[in-house]
């Protein structure tokens, strides 16, 4: 009997390792007699033959796994040339592989691509399962990771709201994730379906940044409330690209952005004379379990059954993705797509969904994301 190898790929989430519970408990009850192996830290662990062993879990366990923050088997962001695919695949051939699980986004998807062809001829099943907090992924409805970010950014937002409308001095700027696509930093105008108001500011990747009408609004704000609430990705750029943060370090698509919601709030008060500060939560909203969204752990669980079984079925070059079935009531089915050779390409924010007038987003963002929310039986009260 061959064996089926896991590994991650990128930032990991709140719900990555759900996916990993859900192909496990596929694995468990298919009677599959092989090795649950796992490559430490990604395709640089199986590179070095770096390779652990899953030991069986029972259900009880499998809860625990998928209420998990990070990744428990590692995850990895290595750069992979064309030989290195062959030499993954010469591994996999002397570990005795016959099936390859991998858990990521964008970058993943596209490996997972690219070894399911070194692999071909060699008996090699290589599936995708998707993830990345960012929901960049043009394939499917939304990714695992995306809700319970969403969560974590909107309901935190909520609370920053609730604290500077209760003493109104200053500007507050709360950096989000997100690169080039604004999806996080759109997620923290959710803020209501936990608690009270929204952000006054959305400042999205999507939406060149100009410094002049930044701060006219700032201003305004000031006049009209004496306080405020921005919310700003960390991937602001100028029109001509260039990052309003130098970043700190790159390697291949990896960017580690400056400090930008640090850098917007000296701007406020060096500019226009106003108190503000900042607020980064970084990897603090990547992993939350405390903010973990039950329909988000729920179908990263099935996208990992889904992938497993279309593995174990034989197919390969494949991953699972999320189709929405209905808005009220919020249902989705997870069903088996193609990795596709344009999956590189980030899908941003569409401009419908966009109020650059307003730096803000539109209805049309609202009707997208909203159902997938779930509202807790909270809420907050104010009397100013």
């Amino acid at each position: 009997m061959k064996n089926v190898l896991f590994m991650h790929g990128g930032g990991p989430t709140a719900v990555l390792n759900a996916s990993l519970a859900g192909s496990l408990k596929t694995l468990r009850e298919s009677g599959f007699k092989g090795q649950a192996l796992f490559a430490r830290f990604g395709t640089g662990g199986l590179l070095r033959k770096d390779v652990g062993v899953i030991p069986d879990l029972d259900d009880g366990k499998l809860r625990v796994l998928s209420r998990t923050p990070g990744s428990a088997i590692g995850s990895g962001r290595d750069h992979l040339e064309a030989e290195d695919y062959l030499a993954l695949a010469d591994n996999l051939c002397d570990l005795d592989v016959g099936y390859v699980v991998i858990g990521g986004g964008n970058g993943t998807m596209d490996t997972a691509k690219k070894l399911s062809q070194a692999c071909l001829g060699k008996g090699i099943r290589v599936v995708g399962v998707p993830k990345t907090m960012d929901n960049d992924l043009s394939v499917t409805d939304h990714s695992p990771g995306f809700l319970s970010a969403a969560k974590y950014i909107s309901s935190s937002v909520s609370e920053v709201i609730m604290d500077v409308r209760g003493l109104p001095i200053h500007m507050v700027v709360v950096e989000a994730f997100g690169r080039n696509a604004g999806w996080i930093t759109a997620s923290a105008a959710l803020s209501g379906v936990y608690g009270y108001g929204a952000p006054d500011m959305l400042l999205l990747p999507e939406v060149p940044f100009n410094e002049d009408a930044f701060l006219t609004r700032v201003g305004e704000l000031q006049k009209e409330k004496g306080c405020g609430v921005i919310v700003a990705s960390e991937g602001l750029k100028y029109a001509d690209g260039t990052p309003i943060v130098e970043p700190v370090f790159k390697v291949g698509r990896s960017v580690y952005f400056g400090d930008v919601s640090s850098h917007l709030s000296l701007l406020i008060t060096r500019k226009l004379g106003i108190k503000s500060r900042s607020e980064k939560p970084g990897i603090l909203g990547r992993s939350s379990i405390a903010w973990q969204s039950g329909t988000d752990r729920s179908e990263a669980f099935e996208c990992g059954r889904v992938s497993m079984l279309a593995a174990l079925d034989g197919k390969t070059g494949v991953m699972s993705i999320i189709r929405r079935v209905s808005d009220r009531p919020y249902r989705s089915e997870i069903v088996v797509s193609d990795i596709v050779d344009e999956i590189l390409c980030e899908r941003c924010m569409p401009e419908g969904m966009i109020d650059r007038d307003r730096f803000n987003v539109t209805d049309e963002f609202f009707s997208y994301a909203a159902p997938m929310m779930e509202k807790d039986d909270i809420g907050y009260l104010s009397f100013v």
